[in-house]
């Protein structure tokens, strides 16, 4: 086969781990992989659809690939991921650039499907088999990238239900993998010189419940700690109510897992959370985050919030900033309420404005900015072991991390140092000054053997 195939990936980590599946699915059948998109013959676009955004996004890349279709050598356009599970028959119809659509049931047949086009026996151009299954996720990685870290995806699908939220729509129920094929991919991660294990899924803290009949995220996170070669283990995305004490004990004992809680919280007000679908309240979430904070010290905290839902008041909104004043999490992202036709959510009475959602959206971030510059000022003159991720663009400083700092979504430690540093490198780092959200500061070498 002499094909080249290119493939760009948008959204989330949990997506890109879909996109380097498919890249290793299409480079084991033999095509050729390539950066170089106007070179191309197949382009794959795997988008993302959760809100008006990425949508927007994923449409104009999608555009922008279909470019090369007169100006490269691009013969065939694949739209993959929720757009494509979510819009099938739209993007078919109002993007007639594109060939096929494959939704997020069918990713296991990529290479069949791209293979019964070679030979025009295509009997269609829309593939969305339920979203049922999960043995996808152990087909074997191509990696994008030589970071240090790496996203681990240990389920799909999600069973909250948020009233907000078309995701189980567009992946199904909640699906774990088994510990030993997610423990087969850590190893093999590890062996590409991956030091730092994301843990990804929709909710990892529901990990087990499916198939094992109870909750089994620590007993995973033991069984990768026995990993010789890695050195850190990180959560994304855990639901506070699921939160247990067996949980936050392997966090304060274990010296692989990051002292990191990720806990999407979304709101503060008890009528707004009942109106979303959460199961929490407001009293339930303080107590979790103070008996968190008292058990694991030195944890670092980060939310996500919407502000702007349907019915959301005055009053509503006065509560979720004085609770953002008093929690002061470490790392804060606020989303403006984003209407998404087939939620419950977005037939709600009380829509609001756009202005008044954004305007929200920004006055809470005025105050989590209020917060960083406190948090960051605490941590100047500190040591903390960092993770180097690489080098800044300008040479002179490297970029990294350290527990308290995922990959991509949080600041980053800027930093120099007397001698070169290898990437995957763990260092002490003492923190000099901060640069916005960012951290600056300089390599302790001889502290390394202290």
């Amino acid at each position: 086969m002499n094909q080249k195939i290119g493939l760009i990936s948008l959204g989330c980590p949990k997506n890109l781990v879909d996109s380097e599946i498919m890249m290793g699915i299409i480079k084991d059948e033999g095509f050729e992989i390539t950066t170089d998109l106007q070179t191309a013959h197949i382009i794959i676009v795997n988008t993302c659809a959760f809100i008006g955004d990425a949508k927007e996004e994923a449409v104009t890349t999608i555009l922008d690939a279909a470019q090369y279709k007169n100006d490269g050598n691009l013969e065939c356009l694949i739209v993959t991921g929720c757009l494509a599970e979510r819009y099938k028959e739209e993007i078919i119809k109002e993007i007639p650039e594109v060939d096929i659509v494959i939704g997020t049931g069918s990713i296991g047949k990529l290479a069949e499907i791209i293979e019964n086009r070679s030979k025009n026996n295509l009997p269609q151009r829309i593939y969305t088999d339920l979203p049922d299954k999960v043995d996808y996720l152990d087909s074997e990685r191509l990696l994008s990238d030589d970071k240090p870290y790496a996203y681990l995806k240990i389920a799909e699908g999600c069973d909250n239900h948020c009233t907000y939220c078309v995701i189980p729509s567009l992946r199904g129920a909640y699906r774990s993998r088994t510990i030993e094929s997610i423990a087969k991919e850590a190893k093999s991660l590890a062996k590409q010189n991956k030091k730092e294990i994301v843990l990804v899924a929709q909710d990892v803290t529901n990990y087990g419940t499916d198939n094992y009949g109870e909750k089994k995220l620590v007993a995973l996170i033991q069984e990768l700690s026995k990993i010789e070669d890695i050195e850190r283990i990180r959560l994304l995305y855990c639901y506070p109510e699921l939160i247990d004490d067996s949980l936050i004990k392997e966090m304060r004992d274990n010296p692989k897992l990051c002292k990191y809680f990720d806990i999407p919280i979304q709101h503060i007000s008890d009528k707004v959370l009942k109106a979303m679908g959460r199961r929490g309240t407001k009293e339930y979430i303080i107590n979790l985050i103070k008996k968190i904070r008292t058990e694991i010290p030195d944890v670092t905290l980060r939310t996500t919030l919407i502000a702007g839902f349907p019915g959301e008041t005055e009053e509503d909104f006065k509560e979720l900033c004085e609770f953002v004043e008093e929690m002061k999490f470490e790392h804060l992202g606020v989303f403006a309420y984003s209407r998404e036709e087939g939620t419950p959510a977005g037939k709600m009475k009380g829509q609001l404005p756009r202005k008044v959602k954004h305007a929200r959206r920004n006055a809470i971030m005025e105050i989590q900015q209020q917060n960083v510059e406190k948090y960051n000022s605490s941590r100047i003159g500190k040591i903390y072991d960092t993770i180097i991720d690489g080098v800044a663009d300008d040479g002179i400083f490297y970029i990294g991390r350290s527990q308290a700092e995922a990959p991509e979504i949080d600041p980053v430690i800027y930093l120099t140092s007397s001698e070169p540093l290898e990437t995957g490198a763990v260092v002490p780092v003492v923190i000099h000054c901060a640069d916005g959200y960012d951290l600056v500061g300089e390599a302790r070498l001889d502290n390394l053997n202290k």
